[in-house]
């Protein structure tokens, strides 16, 4: 592949001797329109030896996926307007990359339950959109062109989206309607769903269809969320630019995908995308958010301080603000890291400051170990317990961590992290959990016994702080710890995405930022290849 034109669209045209299984327009449900809920969530590292299997997707059915929206209950005006078919939906934390056998196995699960269930008028797509699959470069834009394979080209399609996935030139065709997060901490996800709905809805309601025009423009930046975040500059006046140039159909949704850097795909970097009724506004509304996006590169940073890790624990030891929170970045589980990393607590129990019975009082949360927890349940609360944890999935960066200490408490049937015990070594606490665990409320904290708020040192697996654990911080750094998802982007070993990219190439040239027009999905035999998009320019809309 040619990488001296790298931001020149090419169409790959095929003939996909296409067949649809869907019903003729004379014998299509007209009102109420008939649509169809699918999808599939996942974030995942390919830096990380983690796989996720098809269980860990956690799979639901039928009626319990309208259960997770809110704006599907029963006074919200919203359910009413439409016959809802939800087939399946899965969920991942975010992970190591998924097994072909659990996609495969998913996809082909989706496509039966949407055939089983045609005539459709419409299909909800919830996806994250940084989904990685073993020896699979574009998974969501493969599950959604099996989709048209399935249901045809008739159906619109409204596809909603993290600001952090990946929008590939076929999923954009695919996709009918598409929008995205538009605030890092995701506190939008459901209104930005909601949306997905409504803009569907609307379109199925008016007649008007699928939009006449959407534009694609490829920004070469591939920057972590920790340094994109709208809560602070330049992110926060980027997104929001975004509202002002939707306008009704013309421009019915404008949308800012950061992608991904812990995968290594051509798929992995900016896109903003545009669609609607009036050609000259799409393409404008792409183009200048795009413009923007670029000229304000260099002034993404951290969000909050960020340091080597022996710098990161000096300040939180010399400060007197309560509790001092330390991101330890590179195993964030939310981000992709495999969450059993034990780099970090290894450090942490060499240091006298923290290990001394009078030293600073601090919280590790957390790390799994399924073993540590069963023996500290044949021994119960109080006694003594001395064991290893960690490093079970990734042991890259440091072996298992032996624990010694009290069995501070225990504390059963959380949902993600099932049981969880704490170890009191020195004036500190250490969480074990059966399986890797999050901590983005104080209510996490008290139900184990602690109180967050009367620690000294508070050190999560965490990129960014979710707002309510935000709020609790006296002070916070984030320090650059090994892991799956390494927020120092030079020591990944990069090999497949497209080079110039910002900020691993810092001088590179400006890029060829003008939009691309993706032809509607109802050009299927303009089938968009996933892999070739770069060289050449795009045919003319």
């Amino acid at each position: 592949m040619h990488t001296s034109l790298p931001y020149l669209l090419t169409f790959a045209l095929f003939v996909m001797g296409f067949h649809s299984k869907a019903q003729s327009p004379k014998e299509r449900v007209d009102y109420p329109p008939r649509i169809a809920i699918a999808g599939i969530g996942l974030e995942a590292s390919v830096f990380s030896p983690a796989r996720t299997t098809r269980e860990d997707f956690h799979p639901i059915y039928s009626r319990d996926i309208m259960n997770r929206y809110p704006f599907f209950a029963r006074d919200s005006g919203i359910i009413d307007q439409a016959v809802w078919i939800p087939t399946v939906k899965g969920h991942a934390m975010p992970g190591g990359m998924a097994t072909r056998e659990a996609y495969e196995s998913f996809v082909s699960e989706t496509l039966r339950m949407l055939s089983d269930n045609l005539p459709l008028d419409g299909i909800f797509f919830d996806i994250h959109g940084a989904m990685s699959v073993e020896g699979l470069d574009d998974p969501e834009g493969d599950f959604i062109a099996r989709i048209r394979e399935a249901v045809g080209t008739q159906p619109l399609i409204s596809t909603a989206m993290d600001l952090h996935g990946n929008v590939t030139p076929r999923l954009a065709q695919n996709s009918d309607l598409i929008t995205a997060y538009r605030k890092a901490p995701h506190e939008d996800a459901m209104q930005t769903k909601k949306r997905a709905v409504v803009n569907l809805l609307e379109r199925l309601k008016n007649h008007k269809g699928k939009p006449r025009y959407k534009a694609w423009v490829p920004v070469p930046i591939l920057l972590p969320g920790e340094q994109t975040s709208t809560r602070v500059e330049p992110g926060r006046t980027l997104y929001k630019k975004v509202p002002q140039y939707i306008d009704q159909d013309d421009v019915q949704d404008v949308a800012i995908w950061m992608s991904y850097p812990w995968a290594d795909q051509p798929r992995n970097h900016g896109v903003i995308m545009a669609y609607g009724d009036h050609k000259e506004k799409v393409k404008k509304a792409a183009e200048e958010l795009a413009a923007y996006y670029w000229s304000i590169r260099h002034d993404f940073d951290f969000v909050a301080p960020t340091y080597p890790f022996e710098k990161a624990m000096e300040l939180a030891i010399q400060s007197k603000k309560r509790p001092f929170i330390v991101s330890d970045m590179g195993d964030n589980p939310t981000g992709g890291g495999a969450g059993d990393v034990t780099w970090t607590l290894h450090k942490l129990l060499e240091m006298p400051e923290f290990t001394a019975a009078h030293g600073k009082s601090w919280i590790y949360a957390s790390i799994p170990g399924k073993e540590f927890i069963q023996k500290a349940l044949k021994l119960g609360v109080g006694a003594e317990i001395e064991g290893t944890a960690g490093a079970k999935v990734d042991h890259l960066h440091a072996g298992p961590v032996h624990l010694k200490g009290k069995i501070f408490s225990i504390h059963k049937g959380h949902p993600s992290a099932k049981t969880e015990v704490v170890i009191q070594v020195g004036n500190s606490f250490v969480i074990v959990t059966e399986d890797r665990m999050v901590y983005h409320h104080q209510k996490e904290f008290t139900d184990l016994g602690l109180d967050p708020t009367k620690a000294d040192v508070i050190v999560l697996k965490q990129g960014y702080l979710e707002p309510e654990i935000y709020d609790l911080r006296g002070d916070w750094v984030m320090a650059l710890t090994p892991g799956g998802v390494d927020q120092d982007l030079h020591r990944l070993n990069y090999k497949r995405i497209h080079r110039p990219m910002y900020p691993l190439d810092k001088d590179m040239p400006d890029p060829d930022l003008s939009a691309r027009f993706i032809p509607s999905s109802d050009e299927i035999q303009w089938q968009i290849s996933p892999f070739d998009i770069w060289n050449t320019p795009p045919p003319s809309n």
